[in-house]
């Protein structure tokens, strides 16, 4: 099991704003898994990585890859207050769910 979060290089977040993005993504893609998931995700240590992604249209594609295949996923969209515009997409969880599952969209991304 794990979770693998998409964060976008094309947009020039600095560290901070990094990390707060894909802390939101993850759990907002852990509170649309079901509890079986969740549980299973908790017990085996939350496994995650986190991704390049080089604009919003790719991560709307793996959002869109990860539904069709049933698979909890979360996109980000920036509230505005520090250094992008509001509305801004920031990053895509993907899962908690089977690492195979989780490959099957995310498996042709560099690490962060």
């Amino acid at each position: 099991m794990k979770q693998a979060i998409v964060a976008r290089t094309d947009i020039g977040m600095g560290q901070g704003k990094l990390a707060a993005q894909v802390a939101h993504a993850s759990l907002s893609a852990y509170e649309k898994a079901d509890k079986q998931l969740r549980k299973q995700w908790k017990q085996g240590g939350q496994k995650k990585v986190v991704l390049k992604g080089e604009s919003e249209r790719q991560l709307h594609e793996l959002a869109a890859i990860a539904d069709s295949e049933g698979i909890p996923n979360a996109i980000v969209r920036d509230a505005g207050h520090t250094q992008l515009e509001p509305g801004t997409v920031t990053a895509l969880a993907v899962g908690p769910a089977g690492d195979d599952r989780v490959d099957r969209v995310t498996g042709e991304l560099s690490l962060f």
